[in-house]
């Protein structure tokens, strides 16, 4: 008798308000792992992916856990570091560099329930998505202040990409949109991230005579250089004024953030897709902002106003309003036309007004 009344006592404790049931356990968080081809640093390229992946943790909270591992180099050692993410858990990978492509890709088939982000990439596959942004939008924009200040720039290269051919020719039209006698001389450096160059290759064209200075590289030390120099310069991929408070022109800035918490979130409520994704001023991925003391109001009013019809579609940079023409003289694009996507994807020429050729 004494047992059974023990033996219900015991089962009513465990049904008593007083000693509610366990809830069920919550769901582990996303594990979203991040590759960088540089060091983080407080601005540049990395830097902006940072940013974005301190955003979807801000949004998503415990919904996710991220990692990150800096400084990997393109090619067989971010194929290593991307198999070790995926190794480790991680059920989404973000890869930021155009030569992580090919490794991300060889990894995804190894590991189909992951979910790859390959940015800059174009080849896409089950499990693997791709986006990129229209930078030479910006490059427009930042063309158009710096042909308003100057007649002769600068643009420290990375690689002859597309990507960067693009961002190149933009700003050379974007100059010569303002001022038709400008001129862009071109440095091509063989390399994404390697400040002290960057900054020789700078500090070469300011001896040339170079007024504005534009760059696509990973650190800030073009932007040291003209603060240095007294000179002007574009900053890129983020607000650099802290290094350059009275040389920064206006900075050309990617915004990686919402985008990076749309495919978290994807795949956290089971509706992720390989997809790709280009998208510009009009998807906020890209925005011209942050200018410098130097630059007249009447310059960025008229920078914010172009940026808000590339916007609207009433702007397009490689839209010919006469025959386009290479810096051989050869016509790319008849008058009245616009270049299709296709065309721009795949630019491997130079507009007149540059000064330099494509590297091999």
């Amino acid at each position: 008798m004494y047992k059974n009344l023990a033996a219900t006592l015991v089962a009513a404790c465990f049904i008593s308000p007083a000693f509610p049931q366990s809830a069920a356990p919550a769901a582990p968080p996303l594990k979203i792992g991040f590759v960088y081809v540089a060091p983080v640093t407080d601005a540049g390229w990395v830097h902006q992916h940072d940013e974005a992946r301190k955003a979807v943790e801000a949004a998503l909270g415990d919904q996710v856990k991220t990692t990150y591992v800096e400084n990997v180099a393109e090619g067989a050692d971010a194929e290593r570091v991307i198999r070790d993410l995926a190794r480790q858990g991680n059920r989404l990978i973000f890869t930021p560099s155009f030569g992580y492509m090919e490794p991300t890709l060889k990894v995804a088939r190894d590991f189909p329930d992951v979910k790859f982000e390959s940015i800059t990439g174009y080849k896409t596959a089950p499990n693997v998505a791709v986006a990129n942004a229209r930078y030479y939008e910006g490059r427009y924009l930042a063309g158009i202040a710096a042909g308003r200040l100057a007649t002769s720039a600068g643009y420290i290269a990375g690689f002859a990409i597309p990507e960067v051919i693009q961002g190149i020719n933009a700003f050379t039209l974007g100059m010569r949109s303002v001022n038709p006698q400008a001129t862009v001389k071109v440095v091509w450096l063989g390399a994404w991230f390697d400040p002290p160059r960057e900054r020789d290759a700078a500090m070469a064209l300011f001896n040339q005579g170079v007024e504005v200075m534009a760059f696509h590289t990973g650190s800030t030390a073009v932007m040291s250089a003209a603060q240095e120099r007294g000179k002007l310069a574009i900053a890129y991929h983020s607000d650099m004024r802290q290094v350059a408070p009275d040389a920064q022109v206006l900075a050309v800035t990617h915004q990686w953030g919402s985008y990076y918490t749309r495919r978290a979130q994807a795949v956290l409520d089971g509706s992720w897709k390989s997809a790709a994704l280009w998208g510009g001023v009009k998807e906020g991925m890209i925005r011209v902002d942050s200018f410098g003391p130097k630059v007249p109001q009447k310059v960025a009013d008229e920078v914010r106003a172009r940026q808000r019809d590339i916007a609207a579609g009433r702007l397009h940079p490689f839209k010919a309003r006469t025959a386009l023409l290479d810096n051989q003289g050869h016509e790319v694009l008849a008058a009245g036309k616009t270049m299709s996507d296709e065309q721009i994807l795949n630019m491997n020429f130079l507009v007149q007004g540059v000064q330099g050729t494509l590297s091999k």
